[in-house]
């Protein structure tokens, strides 16, 4: 039964999370169309990012990977979860506040930092505007992020992963008044997202009172759980500083090419498709159940639920990765190609999705790998891994640019990827027998990836045969819909003929999910 429900509960936030990414591919189809590659969008891209950043470093990184763990612990043992979560809220609430006043003071400096290709550009006083407008969003996101990994540990995953989705659909009305009315589509983008920020947390924090927790700010005081919440939080931080530190190297290196932030932000959103869904669902779900049952003593539990999420995600992701390395062209083209999104912008947008293809099964499995580590309130080690993956990162980044230009910060996260997963996989085989993917695992696995290229030989045999409709209007949208059902039967057809799963158990974990 628990097992049911672990399985259940990826679906869930799985679910949400693609209803998210599909409003998020409407959102910057909008912002394709509307504004297009060039100055203007990569001025918005690298203000976005900044609270982006911070948001991922502070709260759904370092945060939840330090007050999760210890928050799902308390529930388990029975002790004063709730204000053990106020006193938590206080301290964050204090924290990000000071952040974002320091931010908007110093913005231009972290324009610099972000995007030193800007400078003596107009791109760089459009970041900065833009920039000082997004930036509050970090205070109500991350406020929300802990409403969020509250409604995790108690099991409740629905209203926490719907929140993204109001930010997609209110960004999206706001372009779309904007362009009927003739006002500015860029300036309506930048100012709706504080107000998605509130929307969010407003969301979350009624969910959690309907769940009877009360969690209100308290007068933040010095305490021996906060010092622990502390300890366990800083590394974590410095781990997802370097994460971070990682798509800033990126971005320094594109900031110099005309365009090529753009094409790099199109082709991440399409990569990041497959690894919301299943990636990021899956850590938001195992994170609190590894927790509570490691706190129960339950070691074999413990190895199922690490086993079956890890065999879902892969289950889900390669046909998701051959897809991306096969027919890249075709996507970028029907997804983006509109507007002011030329078709020189989709064939450069395609190059880097087939790139960051090969790195999507190694982003989904630290997902899977990272929660051994702080389901034992170990984030030094994550830290002292992702510090090498950085160096790995940057050397490749500047080293491969004069060789193949803005592409060098694809390559660069996808090798960097990978490299950490290798070091997660030893590093967590110092935990014993739960981190041992189990014996049905082993049998799938090899039958997943036998069905993941038989899927690749049929798209690709397909797109060959469909070839012609990409060129002919509109039914380039038809084509893209027999391509994408005709793998989806392959895949799951194949799939299930030869084991490598059953159908009846997506079957069983949707109808409870």
């Amino acid at each position: 039964m628990k097992q049911i429900r672990l399985v259940s509960g990826i679906f869930t936030v799985g679910f949400w999370t693609l209803m998210s990414r599909i409003m998020g591919f409407v959102r910057d189809i909008l912002i394709s169309s509307y504004i297009g590659p060039g100055a203007v969008m990569d001025a918005f891209v690298v203000a976005f990012r900044l609270p982006n950043m911070f948001r991922r470093f502070f709260a759904e990184g370092a945060f939840n990977a330090a007050f999760v763990p210890m928050f799902s612990k308390k529930l388990e043992a029975g002790e004063d979860a709730e204000g053990f979560a106020a006193v938590a809220l206080s301290w964050l609430s204090l924290a990000v506040l000071a952040l974002t006043g320091i931010a908007l003071i110093f913005m231009p400096a972290l324009v610099w930092a972000t995007a030193e290709g800007f400078a003596d550009d107009e791109r760089f006083d459009m970041a900065t505007g833009f920039g000082r407008i997004v930036f509050p969003y970090i205070f109500f996101i991350s406020l929300a992020a802990l409403f969020s990994g509250v409604l995790n540990a108690t099991g409740r995953f629905a209203a926490a992963a719907a929140a993204p989705v109001l930010l997609n659909i209110l960004l999206t009305c706001a372009m779309l008044f904007a362009a009927h009315t003739g006002g500015s589509v860029a300036r309506a983008l930048v100012w709706s997202i504080p107000f998605a920020g509130i929307a969010q947390l407003v969301l979350v924090y009624v969910a959690t009172r309907r769940a009877g927790l009360r969690i209100v700010p308290k007068l933040p005081r010095p305490s021996p759980e906060m010092g622990k919440l502390l300890r366990i939080a800083v590394p974590a931080a410095l781990a997802m500083g370097v994460v971070q530190i990682n798509l800033v190297v990126g971005q320094l290196v594109a900031s110099d090419y005309e365009k090529a932030i753009s094409w790099l932000y199109a082709a991440d959103r399409l990569y990041q498709l497959p690894l919301g869904v299943v990636g990021i669902a899956v850590g938001i779900v195992l994170l609190p159940d590894l927790s509570r049952r490691l706190k129960a003593g339950d070691d074999a539990g413990a190895q199922n639920a690490y086993s079956r999420a890890t065999e879902l995600s892969l289950a889900l992701t390669l046909p998701s990765a051959v897809a991306l390395i096969i027919i890249p062209l075709p996507l970028v083209t029907v997804l983006f190609a509109r507007g002011n999104f030329s078709a020189d912008d989709a064939a450069a947008t395609a190059l880097a999705v087939s790139i960051y293809g090969l790195g999507l099964p190694a982003f989904v499995l630290q997902k899977t790998l990272q929660p051994l580590f702080f389901a034992r309130e170990d984030t030094k080690s994550p830290f002292r891994y992702a510090l090498l993956a950085m160096i790995v990162n940057a050397a490749l980044a500047f080293g491969l640019k004069p060789y193949i230009g803005w592409l060098a910060p694809a390559v660069a996260a996808t090798l960097a990827a990978w490299i950490m997963v290798a070091q997660l996989g030893f590093g967590a085989r110092r935990f014993g027998e739960v981190t041992r993917l189990d014996t049905r695992f082993k049998s799938r696995i090899w039958r997943i990836i036998f069905a993941s290229i038989a899927m690749g030989v049929v798209v690709w045999a397909t797109n060959l045969a469909l070839s012609p409709l990409f060129i002919a209007g509109g039914w380039r949208y038809l084509a893209l819909a027999l391509l994408v059902v005709s793998s989806m039967f392959a895949y799951f057809g194949i799939g299930q003929l030869f084991g490598a799963f059953r159908l009846a158990e997506f079957k069983s974990a949707l109808r409870r999910g």
